[in-house]
């Protein structure tokens, strides 16, 4: 079965907006994983505009399945994730100025880079895993970094989805296939959906978790936390 880890940063979004500490994000976490999922993301960038570094030490305590902690590794943020020691973090190339996640790295021009990133995570006990797009040239680079797994970057894939081009899952296909040929996991994230998730869980070999947020908050404002969280469990089946 494919791990479901929820992206919490939305509810921190929500709590900011009255600057207050409702919804508590600690709560929220600690329900979802009641509810089954079996990890939670965050994503903290600098500004601190939704996820705040404090909670993810707040969080820390708290998430007892799979803690997953996204990231640009500037010198803050690798002070923060080995400090923690998640059970994962997540590369991405986000500027600071991005809206979300735009791009996964290029790993051939940022190979050394990247290998000394994953060097210390894995140092620190971490595992690491390197936001990808759907490119078997990066994935081969990304083999090379040392990195334990890939995330493959799914927004491309979701948007097609919705137009009814169901074949642009096949990059993902073959990304994936490699990625099981040099014994990397594959992890994906980025515009998931109750809609799309079977259909790319059924044609991405070994895909081992999924980072859902925006979707899954915003399809609970109508169907509840507790029933949406099962129903992505249902079709990760």
């Amino acid at each position: 079965m494919t791990k479901l880890s929820v992206n919490i940063n939305k509810i921190a979004t929500l709590r900011n907006a009255r600057g207050g500490d409702v919804p508590n994000i600690v709560q929220f976490a600690k329900d979802v994983q009641e509810f089954g999922a079996q990890g939670i993301t965050i994503h903290p960038r600098p500004d601190e505009r939704h996820i705040r570094y404090q909670d993810a030490y707040d969080l820390k305590s708290e998430v007892y399945t799979e803690y997953n902690i996204e990231g640009n590794p500037v010198p803050k943020f690798i002070a923060l994730v080995t400090a923690i020691k998640p059970t994962q973090v997540t590369l991405v190339p986000d500027a600071e100025d991005a809206i979300t996640s735009n791009a996964g790295w290029d790993c051939i021009k940022n190979q050394s880079f990247l290998s000394e990133m994953i060097k210390e995570f894995k140092n620190n006990g971490i595992r690491t895993s390197i936001f990808l797009d759907p490119d078997v040239h990066q994935v081969e680079a990304a083999k090379a970094t040392g990195t334990d797994r890939i995330e493959l970057y799914t927004e491309n894939f979701a948007h097609q989805y919705t137009l009814g081009n169901f074949d642009a899952v096949k990059p993902y296909t073959a990304c994936a296939s490699l990625a099981n040929d040099f014994q990397l996991g594959v992890n994906a994230g980025h515009d998931l959906s109750l809609d799309n998730i079977k259909f790319f869980k059924e044609n991405v070999p070994n895909l081992l978790e999924v980072s859902i947020g925006h979707a899954l908050i915003s399809e609970s404002l109508y169907l509840g936390i507790e029933n949406v969280v099962n129903m992505y469990l249902n079709r990760l089946q």
